[in-house]
Order: C-alpha cells, then structure tokens, then sequence
C-alpha cells in the first residue's frame, strides 16, 4: 500500500503544479490523463466557483480544507480512498469533485456508462418524451442513421457543447468506461453508489474542441437536469453546507489496460464489475418451484374467449399483444406443465394467432384487439400500410419452433396441426427473403408486403436463433447459412462497432437497450449449439459481456422508507431497460436467460452462472407473497419498475407500482423451469445453485456424490437438479432438456440428502 498526495491541474485556472509521479499518474499517463481532486460551491445547480487542491489544501471563501488519499496498486489498476475534510470554517452549497482530464481526445472513442450511455449516445436524436414519433425521413430509407430518443448524451458536432451529467442511480454498475482505438487502451473508471452524502454524481464533459475530455466523480450528485424517459426536468439537487469537522469518504478503482477494440472493454468490464462496492448478495426468499406455482396459477386464471380469438391475456386488458411482452410466449410454460387443459388452450392460442395474425407476405401483424382489430406499429399518415415489429416477428419464430420441440419431446408430436408448421415454414421464409433483398432485417416490416418500412437497429436480433431453429426442424440449408451471415452481420456492426444492440422495443425508438443484447445472446447459442463451431462461442462471451453492462452488479442503497428499503430487497440482478426507459425490471424481457447457463456449461466461467443466479434472485424479491408484499396485487405477481434512479421524480426511487405486467410473471415462470435449481458436474465435484436452497457435498465416492439440499425459505420447494459428467457437458444443450431433471422435494426449512452417481 502507498500513499500520496496530489498537487493538481486545475481546470479552472488552467495552472499546473509539479509533483511526484503517484501510481494514479504513472497509470494514466498511459492515456494522457491526469487526475486532480477540488471543492465545487453551487449556488442551486449552478456552479459558481471551484477551487483545487494543492499540497493537500483547499481554501474556500470561508473555510480551510484537507485532503488524504490512500492508493493500493493492482495489476493494471489503483484502488483510491480519499478523505476530504474542513478543518475550520463553513462552506455553503459544496460538493467534492475527482476529475480525470484526458488530453489527446478523440470523439471516435467508445464512451459507456452501464444501461445509461452506450458510444456515447452520439447519435441522431428525436422527440422530447416518451415513445416519440418517428419523423416522415425514416421511413423506406436504408440510408436512415441510428436514431434515439432525447437522452444524455455526447456531441456529433465540433466545437458544441458536450455534456453528460449522471447520478450513480442511473447506471447499472457506477462506472465509466472508455475505449481509445489510437492508443489501442481500455478505460475503467469504477466507484460506490454514495458516499454518507447520498449517491455521487457522475461526470462526462468534452472540451469545446473535442480534443480533451474530462471524467470524473462528485460526492454528491449536483446535476442541472435529471434524464427522464425521453427528456429532461429539473433535478432539485442540492449540495450540502458544511461545518467545520465534516468530511467524506470517497472509493473509486481506474483501470487502465491494452485493448484491441471494444469487446476487450466489455469483456474486461464483466470481470470486475462488482468492484469496488461488492457484488450483490442474493437472498433465498421463494423457490423456484413455488414461483412457478403462483405464476400460473394467475396465468390459468387469464385465458379468454373473446370475438379476436381464444387466448392468454398477454396483460391487464383483453386486446392480444403479439411476442415481446409474452403474448404466444407465456404459452410455453403452460404447455411445459404437461396438463390436459393447458394444452388444449394453448393449441387454441396457436390455431388463434397462425390463423388470424400472419400477413400475406409471411410476416405477423404485432398484436389485435379484442374487437379483432388489427393493430398497426408506429404508423405515419404518409405511410398508411400497417407496420409491425420486427422484434415480435422473431419472437414468434422462436417461439413458436420451442413449441414444436416441446410436444415432439414431450410425446404429443400427433397433436401438431399442420397450420402452425406452416405458419413458421412461412415465417421463416419471408425472413430468408428480406434478408436476400436488404442484407438486413430492419426494425419495422409491413406483413401484407415483406417491404422493411423502417431499417436499421438490432430489432432483429432473435431472428438468426428462430431460423436455424427451423432451418434444422424443417430441413432448409439455406436458413442456417442466412442465420450464420446475420449474426456475423449484427456482431460486427453492432456489438464490436459501436459497442451496442437496441431497437427493439416498441416504446423506445432505436436506443440501445438490454432485451436487444439478450436476444441476441440467444442467437449466438443457437449458432454454437446447430454447429459446435468456436467463433459463435467467442462472440457469445462478448455478447454476454454486454448483456452485464444491463444488470445491476451491486445491491443498491434505496431511500429510507421506500417500498424497496422497508422489504430489506437485495437487487444485484435487476435488468435495466433500455436508455430510454430509465428503470431495472425483475427478469430478461422476455426470456428466462437459459443462454446464459448454456454459456456457462461450455465454458465452465461462473461469472455467467452469477449473473443468471443474480437475475433470478432480483426477480423473486419483486414478487408479491404474503408478509412480501409489492404489487399489493395478486399472489405471484409482479410488475416491470425496480427505480434506482429518479427519471420518474425522487418521489418513485425504491417504489413498486401497484399493478401487474404479464411478461415479468412469464419470465419468472420459464426461469423456473429452464433454469436447473442445482447443476453438478460430477467429474469436477462442483456444485452451482440456482434456486433459493443451499447445497452442499456431504460425502464422495468412486461410484457417486452425496449432497445435503436445505431449504430455508417459509415454502415447500421441488428443486430441479442436473447432474453431468465433462463428457457431457461439451455437449450443448438441448431446449428441452428441462423436461428430465430430476426433481427433489425439499420441505420448508427441512434438509435432504440426494445420493448422485457419477455417471
């Protein structure tokens, strides 16, 4: 451990003092940056005066400060405490700032903060609100740019101003991350949610010219406007008085490393995401089983008959919403339960969507009423031809193909009706021909005409995970080949390029988002899993990289008396939304994340058996169970909004909102039955736990493993446990493998033993 003290450069003033060369310097002198720490006076949310820190001392108008840093060198990191206090005097409206200020700056470096800002947001820009139109120039125009709502963001001019101004509540890890292509290095700049001052700011500012940058901290956050969905208000922060005695505390790791493009961030920034704050610590509150339980019982309780068609209602109206929000994905977990009548209604939702939803072209409309209106997606009066998702569309490929396997392996294969192979036969088609046309498969489709009215985003990024399904289900050769080209396709533009996936959600316009990068995630798996082939692994684990910047790494403090705080709610693994849609939510929309075990079973990482098992256990804490209450609804419920962060208002930090949302239920339903409560790979006696039990190796053998599985949550519990050897682990996994996992039954606060053979 070594400590230093720093003698500044002063942003204000524009001195430089010398100093001894620190660790800090010495690190990132590597990217021509310097570090400096100062007290900043407000006067509201306006800055008034800042004055630096030197040889430890600051002087304000009426007080006299002190600095003390201590610094712990890591392997191509430093670790940073830093005390400031004001030994005498008062100061009125001040916050401490850290500031890294890069000179040799290049608006081509990839700038990311975790679920907030992705390439910087320097994109094109719409609206000033939620789900904003698009404008008449984006439609049946391949050449349309990337093109998002009003949110923080960096210039796409020179010389404008370039800003971005954060709390640490609206990332899903507080960090800052940068890749620099000229100097071939990665940034990571990594700190805690809040110092005793509440949650720190987080600062991203270019100088006029673009030719330098500056990064840093504030304790705490004093930002002129907070991001909403889609637009700005007034933050009504504020910075505190001092008296003489008060200091703070401030925590914040920099990395600094070689990168040879932006998946070495990505991949770099999943392996020390929970530093320094901790990763989160997941509670055994709800089984998975009991879950699944609750969940359907709501779901059976849903399915309705109205003049549109037979169906589950996909949420808290009657009107059908197709794919996305689970409409034809919550019938998978109901056809899983292996019940009479479950089957038989969702035969009658498959014969209601095959029938009455796909256009002429082969594509399905997104979603009807009731009434049996068709519904047409983000329409234009000068385009009056019905438009619909591209997302939904790959949904129902997907989807509707895990269906197929599903009755095949569970023995009622007879009970396919022709109209819905053919349904997918068609679907696929129509996807093989808009690829072939356009190289791509756009963000909006018209069904009736296959014409893409809307290109450009990752809307498409289930699709090649939905066509190789039916390339090998139907015996086309052709699909697997267009899949293999659109995921290369969507890897190298999206993910390696720009460091992103998004678009396709239907209330966010093409901003980046989390659905988007698990979609694709999926795709990915299903590339390794038809073809065994490496690079698809490869870039899945890139894939997932990115899919970590959306979760939530820590367990937020939330606002005394919230909903959250007064529940005790650990929610490392809630999953952000989009950069829009400024909120976590319990679960993948929609998707159980099973990818993500696959990615672990083929690489034996565990760090993407953490963040599933993270994932899970945000989810149940969200769940509405009696002495649990979140929803204040049904038993089983929950409902999209887990808010660290105040784009709602501060009022809407750490509180549910008392309704319910289909897909989280849903998701909830296929984590418990894709998702095993305990895998054992035999040959490495290891053990991973999934579900709300623990497990343990009692005893071991040549012939078997012997564990203890306890259970300490109020509900009885039929834990799912897969067992492997190596040999059978490179193998992947089939979509229904779920189907043959043991179950072992585990009473409430009861232990079992459950004897494994090694073969």
């Amino acid at each position: 451990m070594r400590r230093w003290y720093l003698l500044p450069f002063c942003l204000l003033c524009g001195g430089l003092t010398a100093f001894a060369q620190s660790p800090a310097d010495s690190l990132l002198k590597k990217l021509h940056g310097t570090l400096h720490f100062s007290i900043r006076q407000f006067n509201g949310t306006t800055l008034v005066s800042e004055q630096s820190f030197r040889n430890n001392a600051a002087q304000t108008v009426d007080g006299s400060w002190q600095l003390k840093t201590t610094a712990t060198a890591m392997p191509g990191a430093i670790d940073v405490q830093a005390v400031c206090r004001l030994e005498q005097g008062t100061a009125a409206q001040s916050a401490i700032a850290v500031s890294l200020e890069f000179g040799k700056w290049s608006t081509h470096n990839y700038v990311m903060v975790p679920a907030s800002v992705y390439n910087g947001n320097r994109y094109r820009v719409i609206g000033n609100g939620y789900n904003p139109s698009y404008p008449e120039d984006m439609y049946y125009n391949p050449k349309v740019p990337l093109t998002i709502s009003n949110n923080p963001r960096l210039s796409t001019e020179i010389n404008g101003p370039s800003l971005i101004s954060l709390q640490t509540g609206n990332a899903a890890t507080p960090a800052i991350c940068f890749f620099s292509p000229s100097e071939k290095k990665g940034f990571i700049l990594l700190t805690t949610q809040q110092t005793r001052l509440g949650n720190s700011g987080l600062i991203i500012e270019e100088s006029s010219g673009s030719d330098s940058c500056v990064m840093g901290i504030t304790a705490p956050a004093v930002r002129k406007l907070a991001a909403g969905f889609g637009d700005f208000h007034p933050s009504g922060d504020h910075a505190p008085d001092w008296k003489a005695g008060d200091e703070v505390t401030m925590h914040f790791r920099i990395y600094v490393f070689e990168a040879d493009g932006i998946p070495a961030v990505l991949s770099r920034f999943i392996q020390v995401r929970g530093e320094p704050g901790g990763p989160g610590q997941p509670r055994n509150i709800l089984p998975m089983s009991k879950l699944l339980q609750c969940a359907s019982d709501i779901c059976r309780n849903n399915f309705i008959a109205v003049k549109a068609g037979a169906y589950y209602k996909p949420e808290n109206n009657e009107d059908f919403q197709l794919g996305w929000v689970s409409g034809m994905i919550n019938t998978y977990p109901m056809l899983a339960l292996n019940d009479t009548l479950e089957r038989q209604r969702v035969a009658a939702e498959l014969d209601f969507v095959v029938n009455t939803l796909q256009g002429k072209s082969g594509y399905f409309y997104g979603g009807i009423t009731a009434g049996g209106q068709l519904h047409s997606e983000k329409i234009h009066p000068s385009f009056p031809v019905a438009q619909a998702m591209v997302r939904k569309n790959g949904d129902v490929l997907f989807w509707l193909m895990k269906h197929l396997l599903l009755l095949k392996a569970q023995g009622y294969g007879a009970s396919i009706r022709p109209e819905w192979e053919q349904a997918a036969r068609r679907l696929a088609t129509a996807f093989a021909a808009t690829w072939k046309k356009y190289g791509e498969f756009g963000q909006y489709i018209a069904p009736e005409t296959g014409e893409i009215a809307v290109f450009n985003s990752t809307a498409g990024a289930i699709v090649p995970a939905g066509l190789v399904m039916a390339s090998r289900y139907f015996h086309v050769r052709e699909w697997t080949k267009i899949a293999a080209d659109a995921s290369a396709f969507y890897y190298l533009r999206d993910v390696e390029r720009q460091g992103l996936t998004g678009g396709d959600c239907g209330d966010i316009s093409q901003d980046a988002n989390s659905e988007s990068a698990f979609g694709f995630l999926e795709s990915l798996m299903a590339m390794y899993h038809y073809s065994g082939q490496q690079r698809w692994l490869t870039m899945a684990e890139t894939q997932a990289a990115l899919c970590a910047t959306w979760v939530l790494s820590y367990d937020p403090v939330f606002p005394s008396g919230s909903a959250v705080d007064q529940l005790q709610c650990h929610m490392a693994g809630a999953v952000w939304a989009s950069i829009q849609n400024k909120h976590a939510a319990p679960g993948i929309c929609t998707s159980s994340g099973d990818a993500l075990f696959k990615l672990f079973r083929a690489t034996g990482n565990k760090r993407y058996a953490d963040l599933l098992r993270d994932i899970q256990h945000a989810h149940a804490e969200a769940v509405n169970m009696p002495g649990h209450l979140t929803t204040h609804h049904l038993i089983g419920s929950s409902m999209e909004r887990i808010q660290p962060s105040d784009a709602e208002g501060k009022e809407s930090v750490g509180n549910f909102i008392n309704t319910r949302n289909s897909w989280t239920e849903t998701a909830g339903m296929l984590m418990a039955l894709e998702i095993p409560g305990i895998y054992v790979n035999t040959d490495k006696e290891e053990v991973y736990v999934f579900d709300h039990v623990t497990a343990r190796i009692l005893s071991k053998d040549k012939s078997a493993i012997t564990l203890a599985v306890t259970n300490q949550t109020p509900y009885d519990a039929a834990v799912s446990l897969m067992a492997e050897t190596n040999r059978q682990a490179s193998v992947p996994l089939a979509y229904t493998a779920f189907l043959k996992w043991l179950h072992i039954k585990v009473d409430a606060g009861k232990t079992v033993e459950v004897r494994i053979p090694r073969d």
